[in-house]
């Protein structure tokens, strides 16, 4: 490494990272892809071995037909986990996984109205939210390619 090069890569972290080599940013990204995807697919299958708790979950969160539209979320989930984690039709599996994230986010996860102890949808909402931040960056990568 120069000496040019050092100092540049004292002076700035980032550089560094901007300098690697575009597989290994690849890599990382499929990986981050493939952790993301498999993480919604697998919760998706936890929501399908329990339905009938899912839809009454749903529907204490007046869901609108909680028997439909609980399955459907589901199986959205699945798909567009397993688009995501296998990259298959990138724009569509990863808008689809941002809108169901979206919408699941602020109305199943709402845990400023809950009464009394609310701690496990507000930590439902922010891991929703994390995951939905995971989901817009990985549209972006869609849409440049």
């Amino acid at each position: 490494m120069s000496e040019a090069t050092a100092s540049v890569d004292e002076a700035d972290p980032d550089a560094t990272a901007e300098a690697a080599p575009a597989a290994d940013r690849r890599s990382l990204s499929r990986i981050g892809r493939v952790l993301f995807g498999l993480g919604l697919a697998l919760q998706a299958s936890e929501d399908f071995r329990d339905m009938e708790d899912t839809v009454e979950y749903a529907d204490s969160a007046g869901v609108p037909m909680p028997e439909i539209a609980a399955p459907f979320a589901s199986g959205m989930m699945l798909v567009c986990g397993l688009g995501v984690a296998l990259w298959r039709l990138p724009r569509l599996s990863t808008g689809g996984a941002a809108t169901f994230l979206a919408v699941v986010t602020a109305t199943m996860h709402d845990f400023w109205n809950e009464e009394g102890d609310a701690s496990g949808e507000r930590l439902a909402f922010f891991g929703n939210l994390a995951m939905f931040g995971a989901a817009l960056a990985f549209l972006r990568e869609a849409y440049r390619r």
